[in-house]
């Protein structure tokens, strides 16, 4: 199976008429750093302290053009030792998305093999981070994959799919910009546009209510990402493919005929429908990086 395409982020808040063509990279740099800022406000002073010592086993996983000395790094950390250190990272490629169908019910197992999907990942990656039997270097760098990957599944179309690798074989238009893709779309330009515009999304605007909410359900960790993955897997479903104006809302489109289809266009009422919905999963996304980091790192935690 091919897999996600990683691109260049760029950083946008203007109005639709005044979007300027500039390359663009992955629920990028901009939306994954947030996460990050967001999630570090909601640590507790322990496990700050605990991930403090976890940096300075940073020498040991030998990736000096990818650092990994704060959350915010971590949180770009695994796009960047994929892009940098290719051969040694290739193993993580599929660990970034999982291809759920919208044109069924949701499935939180369909498309995992061997557990090698987001989802799975995610609970990976924390009970390594909790295994204090493991050498530091390991939990830091299931640190950069824990925090990573809660951002990227909390992206639309790292989870949702037609059979077009989550919209990245969508042709579609964002203003001014052309060939681009649904999924870089959504990765880029519509994730900034609506993280940035007034009221901003702050770690301090996220309030102690919001956060109790985003991180009820389940004690075990599976169980809450399945339903976090679900939440996630809808705005697929019912904005980010059927609202793409000029674009068929058929499910599946075969591949074959998928190269004769117009572009789809994302309209200025697809950005006012979608806005909410990733502004909402980024604030999401933060705290629950932080509850499973907290529940990882918490004084007395688990050896194996």
């Amino acid at each position: 199976m091919m897999h996600r395409l990683i691109r260049p982020l760029t950083w946008l808040a203007l109005p639709l008429a005044l979007i300027a063509s500039q390359p663009a990279l992955a629920w990028g740099e901009y939306a994954h750093r947030l996460t990050g800022r967001i999630a570090q406000a909601q640590l507790t002073p322990a496990v700050r302290a605990e991930v403090k010592r976890l940096y300075r086993a940073e020498a040991a996983l030998n990736t000096p053009e990818c650092r990994l000395r704060s959350i915010e790094e971590a949180s770009v950390w695994p796009d960047c030792v994929r892009a940098r250190y290719r051969d040694r990272f290739a193993f993580s490629a599929p660990w970034h998305y999982q291809n759920i169908s919208v044109c069924g019910d949701f499935d939180i197992n369909a498309k995992c093999p061997d557990g090698d999907c987001v989802t799975v990942q995610i609970s990976r990656q924390q009970a390594i981070l909790a295994d204090r039997s493991r050498e530091a270097h390991e939990r830091l760098q299931a640190f950069g994959f824990l925090v990573h990957f809660v951002g990227d599944m909390h992206q639309p179309l790292h989870l949702g799919d037609k059979a077009d690798l989550g919209g990245n074989q969508v042709r579609a238009d964002y203003g001014y910009k052309q060939r681009m893709n649904l999924h870089w779309i959504w990765d880029g330009d519509l994730a900034e546009r609506a993280l940035t515009e007034p009221p901003a999304i702050t770690p301090q605007r996220i309030t102690q209510a919001q956060v109790r909410g985003y991180t009820a359900g389940p004690a075990d960790t599976a169980a809450r990402v399945a339903l976090w993955a679900r939440d996630v897997w809808e705005i697929s479903r019912t904005i980010a493919y059927p609202q793409l104006q000029g674009y068929p809302d058929s499910c599946p489109i075969p591949a074959d005929q998928r190269r004769a289809l117009p572009r789809g266009m994302v309209t200025p009422d697809y950005i006012t429908k979608a806005t909410p919905g990733v502004r909402d999963q980024v604030a999401k996304a933060g705290s629950r990086i932080a509850l499973l980091v907290n529940e990882a790192l918490a004084p007395g935690g688990r050896t194996r």
